[in-house]
């Protein structure tokens, strides 16, 4: 199916489903959700944004600025999954209690302010990655319109840049507990350091990395293209430098450079499994 047909579909679905709340994080799809979501339906949508602490405050910031400058209705709301120990002993299913709180959160706000519907941003390239929130959205009747629409994550990309915003290459950013691994306790003091260690990075002048958090050993990813500038000398004096400013004993460049969901691959594929049956 062509683009043009697909933001048609798009659309005229976003139209059917009439007073909508959508989950909006600031990243590309549902940043792009909530803004054809609001040229669609004008007041009858609002973008619902997690004050979380698993949301490095940089981009809770960036998801601010980026909805006052298209003039999208918002409301902030507290998320408190950090209080439930399924979510803080961090197994497979972590992602499943993290949505289930936020969209259980939703859920409370839809009812209060009579919307029909709640709205996410997963598209169709998602379906086909290991991602138990997706459970928890359709328990709690979650849509979304990019998906059923039959868009993938580069259609969003192009349609975004398309209408012109500047969020439509923002390198994927999931939340900071993905960077923690599994079996380890998901705290506040540890989500503070990975966002720290990323904030180094960032400072640095890289543009896509992450911080992979081992306890005392970080082991940090850089996209492949990034790699020259840093592994030269006085830039891993400069990594090392800040890291064990943090607190890292042991500072570590993954060879393998960024990828998405790395934290993933070394889940056993019963662990995999069990969590698909949440």
């Amino acid at each position: 199916m062509e683009l043009a047909q697909k933001q048609t579909n798009f659309e005229r679905r976003l139209r059917e489903l009439g007073r909508l709340l959508v989950a909006y994080s600031g990243g590309v799809d549902s940043a792009y959700l909530a803004y054809a979501a609001h040229r669609v339906l004008g007041a009858d949508m609002l973008a619902v944004l997690a004050d979380s602490a698993s949301l490095a405050r940089a981009h809770f910031e960036d998801a601010l600025s980026f909805a006052k400058e298209q003039s999208i209705p918002i409301q902030i709301l507290k998320t408190s999954e950090l209080s439930h120990p399924d979510y803080v002993k961090n197994d497979a299913t972590r992602c499943f209690h993290c949505k289930d709180e936020l969209f259980s959160v939703m859920e409370q706000e839809r009812q209060r302010l009579g919307y029909l519907h709640m709205a996410y941003g997963m598209n169709v390239d998602d379906r086909g990655e290991f991602r138990p929130g997706q459970q928890a959205a359709s328990m709690h009747s979650v849509l979304a319109p990019l998906a059923e629409a039959g868009l993938t994550k580069q259609d969003v990309r192009t349609l975004a840049h398309q209408a012109g915003l500047r969020i439509w290459d923002k390198p994927a950013s999931a939340c900071l507990a993905s960077r923690i691994e599994y079996g380890r306790p998901v705290t506040s003091e540890v989500l503070q350091q990975v966002e720290d260690g990323e904030t180094v990075l960032h400072r640095m002048g890289y543009r896509q990395f992450r911080v992979r958090y081992h306890g005392e050993i970080v082991r940090i990813e850089i996209a492949r293209e990034e790699m020259p500038h840093a592994l030269s000398m006085e830039n891993m004096d400069r990594m090392v430098a800040g890291f064990r400013a943090l607190g890292f004993k042991y500072v570590t460049l993954d060879c393998e450079g960024y990828r998405s969901g790395s934290m993933n691959a070394i889940l056993p594929v019963e662990a995999i499994q069990s969590a698909n049956l949440q």
